[in-house]
């Protein structure tokens, strides 16, 4: 058993621009996402569109179609609406996404690398903000990775990742559900404010946890679904689906991240499995539930089970934790690889810390790190819980400018862990992943910026002089397209034509 499969992470950031609250944010955010583009990329004719050919977010993953009339405008993901879009040469995607500029990271197969290029993300939003303050008569622009406004508006850092199309979707809601709803006491990238408007000033484990609403939908931005259903595989869809996960923070903690993925990545497979046993672990009132986790931050608060026990979310993750360890080291498995050991140890340090006392955890947990912070203040300044110059603090730690941030601060000082050095970071802003599919349209998009015309997750789309359309040539299978598949015949391209040539027989032109 491994941690291993395909995944990826999709993360809005926060915009501000200090001084000009009034300025339109989808402007702001333009501005961000073609600044990158256009000096980074070498400018706009070397500028790779968006490809929603293939795209279809309104297929519910419970067995029908949404009408476009019944959606709401946020779901009609495959239209650009002249937003500003830019596939880079490490795979990923940054784009607008309505008033936020995203960045989607590449495809990846382990939670290592979904944290090395999460950060990746970061380091490129940093730089953006840099070259779009130099543009002539723009004001300089903030980032945050954080998740609310706190006046009501929350945006989300989404995981995605490739399940067998086999597995029933009312074991992933039964098992997910008590899962996601407890995993907040290490995901949790705290807040000061409960409420979608933040207007209780007490400090709860979760931004995201108050704008959930329902248990099971389609939705990602109006009546949140703990369990998002949208049936957009990217690959072969008689195989696979894509879960789309829209229950968690955006964490700057390299820590919480890994967690995050690899917990998650493993009770997949449980799932899959049809391991999971015992009893049943899902809340009487899920949503209601999710609230009251996310604000207890002592985590005595007892959940109350369809079955009528009552458990806390450190027990309930116990237990998560233990069927996980046996599943891993059963005797019909493959002994598990180290990087499904590194989480299983983890996952088990955490939630030891955690049951003795949270503040141990200050070095590697967002939620601790941040209270910490903030109770440093309370100490020094006398100032009550409740007092609004903490929600600073709250929005400082998420500011991305290294000499801001808060979070970039403790990480300086060696007080919030990491697990990349600036090097490996630097790469993988350059440097697609080599055992996906995102090496291929990397590589594309590096190699012959002027002859790709399009790319999505699942094609890359060429204009090559002499044929007199353009060429799709489809990425269904995730894991191909890597470096051992398509290096050598990259390498023997010179250029778009002669790749085209060798991938599509004649007779095509």
């Amino acid at each position: 058993m491994t941690v291993r499969r395909v995944m990826g992470i999709e993360t809005e950031y926060g915009i501000s621009v200090p001084g000009f609250p009034n300025l339109n944010p989808m402007v702001t955010s333009s501005q961000v996402v073609n600044a990158y583009g256009q000096y980074v990329l070498h400018g706009p004719r070397h500028r790779t569109n968006w490809d929603y050919e293939l795209e279809n977010p309104l297929r519910d993953a419970r067995g029908f179609d949404m009408s476009r009339a019944d959606a709401d405008p946020t779901q009609l993901t495959d239209d650009d609406l002249g937003m500003a879009n830019v596939i880079l040469t490490n795979g990923a995607r940054l784009y607008v996404d309505h008033a936020h500029p995203e960045l989607s990271t590449p495809e990846v197969t382990n939670p290592r690398d979904a944290v090395l290029w999460d950060r990746a993300g970061m380091e490129i939003m940093r730089t953006a903000i840099r070259l779009a303050a130099d543009i002539p008569e723009t004001h300089p622009i903030v980032l945050y990775k954080n998740n609310t406004d706190n006046k009501g508006a929350s945006y989300g850092c989404h995981e995605n990742y490739l399940m067998k199309r086999s597995t029933p979707f009312a074991d992933i809601v039964r098992h997910l559900t008590p899962f996601f709803i407890t995993r907040q006491v290490f995901t949790g990238a705290g807040r000061l404010g409960r409420g979608q408007d933040g207007r209780a000033l007490a400090f709860q484990l979760s931004q995201r946890a108050d704008f959930f609403e329902v248990e099971v939908g389609l939705e990602t931005t109006l009546k949140r679904p703990i369990i998002n259903t949208r049936d957009e595989p990217h690959a072969d869809p008689e195989r696979f689906r894509r879960l789309h996960v829209i229950v968690g923070d955006a964490n700057l903690s390299d820590t919480a991240t890994f967690l995050k993925i690899g917990t998650t990545a493993i009770m997949l497979s449980m799932i899959e499995e049809g391991a999971l046993r015992g009893r049943e672990w899902t809340p009487a009132r899920p949503v209601a539930e999710m609230h009251a986790v996310s604000h207890d931050d002592t985590l005595r608060h007892r959940l109350r089970l369809a079955d009528d026990r009552e458990l806390t979310a450190l027990e309930v993750q116990w237990e998560l934790y233990e069927q996980a360890r046996d599943f891993c080291t059963r005797s019909d498995h493959a002994e598990p690889d180290v990087q499904t050991d590194e989480v299983l140890d983890l996952w088990e340090e955490v939630l030891t810390a955690l049951g003795r006392d949270p503040v141990e955890l200050a070095d590697r947990l967002d939620w601790v790190a941040k209270r910490e912070l903030m109770a440093g203040f309370v100490r020094r300044d006398g100032i009550a819980w409740d007092s609004p110059r903490l929600q600073l603090i709250d929005l400082q730690y998420a500011d991305i400018r290294p000499e801001k941030g808060l979070a970039s601060r403790l990480e300086a000082r060696g007080r919030l862990r990491r697990m990349f050095t600036d090097d490996e970071v630097a790469c993988a802003v350059d440097r697609a992943p080599e055992d996906t599919r995102a090496y291929f349209r990397g590589e594309c998009i590096r190699r012959y910026p002027e002859s790709v015309a399009a790319a999505s997750w699942d094609s890359v789309v060429f204009d090559v002089p002499g044929r007199e359309s353009l060429l799709r040539v489809p990425t269904l299978e995730p894991v191909r397209g890597t470096r051992a598949h398509v290096g050598a015949l990259l390498d023997s391209a010179p250029d778009a034509a002669t790749l085209i040539d060798r991938l599509i027989p004649d007779g095509s032109r």
